[in-house]
Order: structure tokens, then sequence, then C-alpha cells
């Protein structure tokens, strides 16, 4: 368990501790952003690597127990976590890796009238769910962190853009909203023609995902699942 907890906090530090931060724009200088970013991407990937190895191999404590109860709505509310998931790597946004360019107030179009970090709010809704569902020490380290992570994310991404772009951040900023449909809410867009932007393959796309996550769900995961 220890092991899972050391994964956690790393993965955690050097989100929280560098991506986001002061720190971040200081490396970027130094090194320039496509070294920086390769170099990031990489340390992701280790930490995500460690992670699910750390998952696998951690013992089963359990906690609240598994949620069968719940299991049917879990079902659903992973699928919209994959909606926005999938629709948001699909959508150009300027909360995107690279996608500084889409940074349009007139251009918001499609899955960002919805919410501008669709992907971490999709991974925000994975986790929580995921985290109801299995009461145990080792699910409550790795999906409570990714909770963390993602609900967090909005805000230092937010708060970088902020930092190097400024009013034009601003601008874009008060067309649309980080909650997903608080825009909408508010009377800033539609639904309608949000649907109609994202069109029919972006989610036929997510679709395809979620089945063939679901068709491995188990095979990859913590024992007690």
């Amino acid at each position: 368990m220890a092991d899972l907890a050391a994964a956690c906090a790393y993965f955690l530090l050097i989100h929280f501790g560098v991506s986001g931060t002061r720190l971040r724009d200081a490396l970027t200088r130094v090194l320039g952003e496509p070294i920086y970013r390769g170099l990031f991407a990489l340390a992701s990937l280790g930490g995500m690597a460690w992670l699910i190895v750390a998952y696998r191999r951690a013992p089963v404590i359990v906690t609240w127990g598994v949620w069968l109860a719940f299991r049917p709505e879990a079902d659903v509310l992973v699928f919209i976590a994959f909606l926005l998931l999938v629709i948001g790597v699909l959508t150009p946004s300027p909360t995107g890796i690279g996608g500084e360019s889409h940074l349009d107030p007139q251009g918001v179009r499609g899955m960002t009238r919805i919410t501008r970090h669709p992907f971490l709010w999709g991974t925000a809704l994975w986790a929580g769910t995921h985290l109801a569902v299995n009461g145990d020490l080792a699910s409550l380290l790795l999906f409570g962190s990714m909770l963390l992570l993602s609900l967090g994310g909005t805000l230092s991404i937010d708060a970088k853009r902020r930092r190097r772009f400024g009013e034009r951040w601003e601008a874009f900023s008060r067309g649309t909203s980080s909650v997903p449909f608080a825009a909408i809410g508010r009377g800033a867009h539609r639904l309608g023609p949000a649907l109609a932007e994202i069109g029919p393959w972006r989610p036929l796309a997510a679709a395809v995902v979620y089945g063939v996550a679901f068709y491995l769900h188990g095979r990859l995961g913590h024992p007690l699942h």
C-alpha cells in the first residue's frame, strides 16, 4: 500500500507542484515549450504506469465495501464521463495541450459551449463514480487522487492561461464555463447549437471507446473489482 501511496503522491506533486505553477513558467523559459512538454509527458506516463502497477499489487483492505446496488447507475455515469472525455479530446480547445491558437471568444463551439474543461470533468466523474462503488483503501487512494487532480486541474489550467494570455483569456473564459452547462444555464449559449456542432461522430467514437473499456473492465484492475 505504501508503494501506491507514493505513486499517488508523485503524480499529484508533478501536476500541482510543477504543471500550472510559476515553476512551469520558469522551466519553459529555460528549456523551451517543446522540450518541457516532452519531459513532462514522460514524467506523467511513468507516473501513470507506476500507479497502475502499484494499484494492481496493493492488498485488499475493505472500507465501505463494494456498492453493488449502485452498479447500474455507475455504468450510466461512466458512459457520460466517456462522452466528456472523448468528445473533449476530439474538440479543439485553448485549454487543451497546444490549443492556444483557439483562444477566440467568437470561436466557442461544440463541447466548449458546455464546458471548457470536458476532459478533466469527465475524469472527475469517472474517478468519483469508481470511488463510490469500490470501497477499499487502494481505490480510495487511486480514485481519490484522480478526483482531486481533475478538479484542481481545472483551476490550475485557468490560472496558467490567465498568466500567459491576460485579457485574451478573460474574454474567452467569460463566454464559457468550467462547470458543465453553467454557461448554458446563464444564457451565454444554447444546448441545441452545441449538440449540432458536436455532431454524431464524436459521441459514436465515445461509445466505441466506452464499449472497449467496458469489455476490458476487471481484466486490468484491482482484484476486488
